[in-house]
């Protein structure tokens, strides 16, 4: 329509830097994920990102999921020395040793948790209402929750899963939701800001 005025959506400051977190705001991070190969997948991208820009991590993705076979708990779990050997010298992910190893420790790991990957990560998520961060300085780097999850996971034999990677995981997964109040994505249902 002629004249017409184009408003222009709110999102959470960050997820308009660049278009691959456009893409990533909009329509993954804080929406709920279950599935123990999916949440694998997340598990693991939060790890390799640890000291690097999520961004990285993003454009990574395609190349880390063909590297690790999808992401496939069961796949990962049989990965052996050739298969560590043939991921340090794949230039399309992050190549390195410790996160590589941890992948395929978390993924046998992950194989023994007799209630699923999912349930586990899941029973960490907050319940009740949550106070809707104002601005991005608001967003916490850990919760109660995430340290008690880093702590049950390391117990378990989990690597690579302080609290902050397990906050981060808990944001991405949906079992928090940290969109800012003035975001086209935050939730009506979550706990209005408390002054």
């Amino acid at each position: 329509m002629p004249g017409a005025t184009v408003v222009p959506v709110q999102r959470c400051a960050w997820g308009n830097s660049a278009p691959e977190y456009v893409t990533y705001h909009d329509e993954e991070w804080g929406r709920p994920l279950r599935g123990d190969d999916a949440l694998f997948e997340r598990l693991c991208l939060e790890a390799f990102q640890s000291g690097l820009s999520w961004l990285t991590i993003l454009r990574k993705r395609p190349a880390f999921r063909a590297a690790f076979a999808g992401f496939s708990i069961d796949a990962v779990a049989a990965f052996g020395p050739d298969d560590e050997a043939r991921l340090m010298a794949d230039a399309g992910i992050v190549r390195n040793r410790a996160k590589i190893s941890a992948a395929v420790r978390n993924a046998r790991t992950a194989q023994q948790q007799p209630e699923g990957l999912s349930d586990l990560l899941w029973s960490f998520a907050p319940t009740g209402p949550r106070t809707r961060p104002a601005t991005l300085a608001d967003v916490p780097a850990t919760s109660p929750e995430s340290v008690a999850m880093a702590k049950e996971l390391k117990r378990r034999g989990f690597v690579f899963v302080g609290p902050t990677t397990a906050y981060a995981l808990m944001q991405a997964t949906g079992m928090v939701d940290d969109h800012v109040a003035d975001c086209f994505r935050a939730s009506p249902d979550q706990g209005a800001p408390v002054g």
